[in-house]
């Protein structure tokens, strides 16, 4: 599988559009906006925030409107620090990457209303705000050098360049499993730091010196990598329905055995020793927060669902997974894997999960500045 070119986010605006279902993407940009805040403020101390113009990368972006809303809380920042420092307000630049197969039209689309809002929010407050976008992937180079003020991702950077080599051995699990070989975690911590180091060498040499970055992504707590905190245990489901389909006969077992899901959920000490072996940038903080997987549950309060509830968190949660899984799946498969049936599935199986327990991911927001 060649991630760089079969990832993407279903696109259109349908049932099982990302545009109909990023709101679980929302929630989190919303609550990683105090390091946000945190962050931009901290720039001040290096002037980096404070040249004529303001550069911010939205790396990972994805379509649809969560972008214009991350661009707008960062300009409304900006400008409130300049005003506090009597700062005139600066040019800024959006610059908008993700991999070539992302739907940036439908990015492009909003943007009149987008700059027709800034204009009537902030009147002469705002100088011009110029938005583009940087196709490609984020383990390349992707702008000029020291050019990038802030670096903004949210759930992109736990996407490995690869599956990692050598797991053929993993053969009915799909990711890592407590009946993982001891070789497939290895191999996925490996992929981890190799892929990662290099996304800090590659914005090493695009953001400006005192310049930062906000990544957030899906990690864990434990050093244990099979914990299900990290939303393992929804693709544990998917496995298992997938299973139910080749003992149906509606999936080659083959292609089953050949299929890994190419993403990692780190945990601290992960994520500190890529960053100091890669040595650019210093860590600011590390703060995690948890969510559940259906983004309209806002009940954390409760363990687990009543049989209705579980039934409606389970179709909007699988929903919202099949925006993001659905072409490495249809790559993978090919046509003859009935995406439909796959999903009816695994709807059943989280809504009697949902029923025992609540599965909730971890969320990890790293500020980091280039030295």
């Amino acid at each position: 599988m060649e991630v760089e070119k079969t990832l993407r986010m279903n696109v259109g605006h349908g049932e099982s559009s990302y545009a109909s279902n990023s709101l679980i993407q929302e929630s989190v940009i919303r609550k990683s906006e105090t390091v946000l805040q945190d962050t931009i403020k901290g720039m001040v101390k290096t002037e980096a925030a404070f040249s004529k113009s303001f550069v911010l990368a939205d790396i990972g972006c994805g379509p649809g409107t969560n972008t214009l809303l991350l661009a707008s809380m960062v300009i409304d920042i900006v400008l409130e620090l300049r005003k506090e420092n009597d700062h005139k307000a600066p040019q800024f630049q959006i610059c908008l990457n993700d991999l070539f197969g992302n739907d940036f039209n439908s990015i492009f689309q909003l943007l009149p209303n987008f700059y027709a809002n800034l204009k009537k929010e902030k009147g002469e407050n705002i100088g011009s705000c110029f938005v583009s976008a940087n196709p490609g992937s984020f383990y390349g180079r992707l702008f000029p050098d020291e050019s990038v003020h802030l670096v903004h991702s949210s759930w992109a950077v736990h996407w490995l360049s690869q599956i990692p080599e050598g797991i053929e051995n993993n053969k009915d699990n799909i990711y890592m499993a407590t009946p993982s070989p001891p070789n497939v975690f290895e191999a996925y911590e490996k992929q981890f730091q190799t892929d990662f180091i290099k996304f800090l060498q590659m914005r090493s040499k695009e953001v400006v010196h005192g310049g930062c970055m906000v990544l957030t992504f899906l990690g864990r707590s434990s050093v244990d990598p099979t914990t299900t905190e990290n939303g393992g245990r929804i693709l544990e489901l998917l496995s298992q329905s997938l299973l139910d389909m080749v003992k149906e006969g509606l999936v080659q077992e083959s292609d089953l055995h050949s299929f890994n899901i190419p993403n990692y959920t780190p945990c601290e000490d992960e994520v500190s020793k890529a960053v100091h072996n890669e040595g650019s940038f210093s860590i600011n903080t590390y703060n995690v927060f948890q969510g559940n997987w259906d983004p309209r549950d806002t009940d954390f309060t409760n363990v687990k669902d009543s049989d209705e509830k579980s039934h409606i968190h389970a179709k909007n949660c699988t929903t919202a997974l099949r925006t993001v899984y659905e072409s490495l799946l249809t790559s993978h498969f090919g046509n003859l894997l009935n995406i439909d049936v796959l999903f009816q599935k695994l709807t059943m199986k989280v809504a009697e999960d949902l029923a025992n327990k609540k599965i909730r991911h971890l969320n990890v927001v790293i500020s980091l500045t280039r030295k």
